[in-house]
C-alpha cells in the first residue's frame, strides 16, 4: 500500500470508528434495559456504515492534499471563538459567527489572492472546535491541541468526503473527541 493510500485510508478509518463509536454509545444509553436491542441496532449501525463507505463515491481518485500553511488556521479559528465564547462571554454560537464573519472578509484583502480564498474555510473548521463546552476542554492548551489534530485532519482530508454536508463538523469532532479521550487517560 503507497503512502496516499495508507494516508486515505487511516483517514476513512478514524471517521468511521468516530461514527461507530459515537453511535454505539448513543444506542446503549437509550436502550439500557433491552441488551438484544441495543446490539441488533449496533450492528445495522455498523453495517450501514460499512456498506456506505465501500459503495459510495466518497472521494476523488486523485491524491490533494491542503497545503499546511492553509491548514495553521484551523486552530487560529478554534482558540478565537474560544476566547470570544468564554472570557468575553459571546456564547458559543455567536463567537462561531464572529470568527466566521471576519474570517468571511479575509479574500477580500487581495481579490486575487488563493491562499486568502481558502482561509475562511479553514478558520470556520476551527470554530466548531472552539465551540465545544468548558466540560470537554477546560483549557486553552486542550483547544489548540484539539485546533491542532483538527488542522491535520482538514489538510489530510482534502479530496475525501466532496461534497458531503458535515465535513468540517466531523473533522473538529474527530479532533475534539482524540484530545478528550487522550486528556482522560
Amino acid at each position: 500500500m503507497n503512502k496516499h493510500k495508507a494516508v486515505r485510508f487511516f483517514i476513512v478509518l478514524t471517521v468511521l470508528f468516530m461514527q461507530i463509536t459515537f453511535l454505539t454509545m448513543i444506542v446503549k444509553e437509550q436502550y439500557k434495559l433491552n441488551n438484544f436491542a441495543a446490539i441488533f441496532l449496533i450492528l445495522v449501525l455498523c453495517l450501514t456504515l460499512l456498506f456506505g463507505y465501500k459503495y459510495l463515491d466518497l472521494h476523488h481518485e486523485e491524491y490533494v492534499y491542503e497545503k499546511l500553511l492553509v491548514a495553521l488556521w484551523v486552530p487560529l479559528g478554534a482558540v478565537m471563538c474560544y476566547l470570544l465564547n468564554l472570557h468575553y462571554g459571546f456564547g458559543s454560537v455567536i463567537s462561531a459567527g464572529i470568527t466566521g464573519t471576519l474570517a468571511s472578509f479575509l479574500p477580500s484583502i487581495n481579490k486575487e489572492s488563493y491562499y486568502l480564498k481558502k482561509l475562511p474555510v479553514a478558520i470556520y473548521c476551527g470554530v466548531f472546535v472552539g465551540m465545544s463546552s468548558v466540560e470537554i476542554i477546560p483549557s486553552i492548551f486542550m483547544v489548540s491541541a484539539a485546533g491542532i489534530l483538527a488542522g491535520l485532519f482538514f489538510m489530510l482530508s482534502k479530496n475525501l468526503f466532496v461534497g458531503m454536508g458535515g465535513k468540517l463538523g466531523s473533522i473538529a469532532f474527530a479532533g475534539v473527541v482524540i484530545i478528550t479521550l487522550i486528556n482522560e487517560l
